[in-house]
C-alpha cells in the first residue's frame, strides 16, 4: 500500500467471534483522492468517519453483490466493525435488505459514538466491544441461526442450502425467505461470496486455479470476474493496489 493510506487491523475476542469478524481502521493521509476497488466480501460494515468534506458520520453498510469503484476521500480517517450476518438480526437489530450495495446513513450519535473516539484504535475496539457484548445479554440467540452461520462461514460458503437445512433441522424454503427478506441476498449467492472471498489467498499467492468449490477453470474465472470485475490473473497483480480488501483486509 501507498505510504499515504495506513491500515490497522484486530480480531474480536471469542465471546464476538460469531458476531463480529474484525474491527479495522483506514486512513487517507494525503491531499488526494484514491480510486479503490470495493468487492463482495459477505461481511456488513459499519463505520464512524471523520473527512475534511463531510465531517464526522457513521453509516451502515450492506451486503455487496457486485464490485463498485469508489473514491477513498484526502484526509479521511475510518474506524469500522465488520459483521457477520448473524450480528445484523441481534446487534444492529435491522434488515439490511434494502440497503444491498449500498449505504444507510445513521444517526450522529449512534451507539454513543463520538468524533473523539476516532483518535484511539484501541479504545474504539474495546468500547465497540462493550457495547455489543452489553447488547448480546438481553438476547436470546435462535440455536438453528447460530448453527447455520457456524457451519456456512467454517465451511466458507461450500455447504448447498440442502446439506445447510439437514445439518440445522430447518427447511430450505424457510432458510432462503430468511436470507432473502433479512439480508436482500439468498443463501446459495451468498454463499458464492464467501467462496469468492476464500480464494483471496490463493490467489495473492499466485495460484490463479479452482482451489475452492468451483466445477472448472472457466467457472473459477467466471466467479472471480463477476465479484472482482476482473480476471484472476488480473486481481493477482492488484495493479496501484486497487483492490482494497485484496492489499489489505485479507493480510495474513
Amino acid at each position: 500500500m501507498p505510504e499515504a493510506l495506513e491500515y490497522q487491523f484486530l480480531k474480536p475476542g471469542n465471546e464476538l467471534a460469531d458476531f463480529v469478524d474484525s474491527f479495522w481502521r483506514l486512513e487517507n493521509h494525503s491531499d488526494s483522492g484514491k480510486e479503490i476497488i470495493v468487492v463482495p466480501d459477505g461481511r456488513v460494515d459499519l463505520f464512524i468517519s471523520h473527512s475534511k468534506e463531510q465531517g464526522f458520520h457513521i453509516t451502515l453498510s450492506g451486503l455487496e453483490s457486485e464490485p463498485e469503484c469508489v473514491i477513498f476521500e484526502a484526509q479521511t480517517r475510518i474506524f469500522a466493525i465488520s459483521f457477520n450476518l448473524l450480528a445484523v438480526e441481534y446487534i444492529l437489530e435491522q434488515p439490511i435488505s434494502s440497503i444491498l450495495n449500498g449505504v444507510s446513513l445513521l444517526p450522529v450519535d449512534f451507539w454513543g459514538f463520538k468524533p473523539e473516539d476516532l483518535s484511539d484504535f484501541d479504545a474504539f475496539c474495546t468500547k465497540s466491544s462493550r457495547i455489543i457484548l452489553e447488547n448480546l445479554q438481553k438476547k436470546t440467540i435462535d440455536p438453528r441461526k447460530q448453527k447455520l452461520f457456524e457451519l456456512i462461514y467454517a465451511n466458507k460458503g461450500e455447504y448447498t442450502v440442502h446439506e445447510l437445512s439437514e445439518a440445522v433441522n430447518w427447511s430450505e424454503r424457510q432458510i432462503n425467505r430468511y436470507f432473502n427478506d433479512r439480508f436482500g441476498i439468498s443463501l446459495k449467492s451468498y454463499s458464492t461470496i464467501l467462496r469468492f472471498r476464500a480464494s483471496f489467498s490463493q490467489i495473492k499467492e499466485g495460484k490463479l486455479f479452482p482451489e475452492q468449490n468451483f466445477t472448472d477453470q472457466a467457472h473459477f474465472i467466471k466467479e472471480v470476474k463477476k465479484f472482482s470485475g476482473v480476471t484472476p490473473k488480473e486481481l493477482h497483480k492488484n495493479t496501484n493496489d486497487r483492490f482494497i480488501q485484496f492489499s489489505t483486509l485479507h493480510r495474513k
